[in-house]
């Protein structure tokens, strides 16, 4: 996997418009504003390639990145309730489009910022991947955002939250100081490999 390969390829907005599945896929799922465009820009060592906002919500189109062996998939944010229900219908199809669809997914990066205890639509997101047998990680998102007591204090919350998962993999990762880039990329690579 060349990261310094990665380009933005399209966006789509429907199922209907989901392109043929020519490579490996990873996706990225979360709630919105959770840090998925940052965590791509970060693995892929680039400043602006997924679009950032401090705004939540706003990818709300599947958005694909490809890279010379593989595909990066930005799905849409969930749980950002300023949006109207004709959007949050949308978005629902679009996700469920997509990991519904037969596509030659391999792994999805579940984004959980390390911050706050899982929401009632990150166990929701979990529970669907694994009654699906979609394999999946966890990506604890803005670590650097917490000192060590609150870090670790997180962790437990984190270690009772997913007990239930066996040998569920949980990542913290910062897109400012890099922790858990080194080790995404090695996922990437390991799960993309022919």
């Amino acid at each position: 996997m060349k990261i310094e390969s990665a380009q933005f390829e399209l966006s789509v907005g429907i199922g209907s418009q989901l392109p043929p599945s020519e490579l490996p896929e990873v996706a990225v799922s979360g709630r919105s504003n959770v840090g998925k465009s940052s965590l791509i820009n970060r693995v892929l060592n680039r400043k602006s390639l997924a679009r950032t906002s401090a705004t939540p919500g706003k990818t709300i189109t599947v958005n694909f990145y490809r890279l010379d062996t593989m595909r990066l998939v930005d799905l849409p944010g969930y749980g950002y309730a300023k949006l109207s229900r004709s959007e949050k219908q949308r978005f629902s199809e679009a996700i469920g489009g997509y990991l519904g669809d037969d596509r030659d997914l391999r792994l999805v990066l579940q984004l959980i910022d390390m911050r706050h205890p899982p929401t009632a639509d990150d166990k929701q997101m979990l529970e669907a991947l694994a009654e699906s047998g979609l394999p999946f990680v966890v990506v604890l998102t803005k670590s650097d955002k917490l000192n060590k007591s609150q870090r670790e204090a997180q962790m437990a919350v984190f270690a009772e939250a997913f007990a239930d998962y066996e040998g569920l993999q949980y990542i913290p990762f910062s897109s400012l100081n890099g922790e858990g880039v080194d080790e995404l990329r090695a996922i990437l690579a390991e799960v993309t490999e022919e």
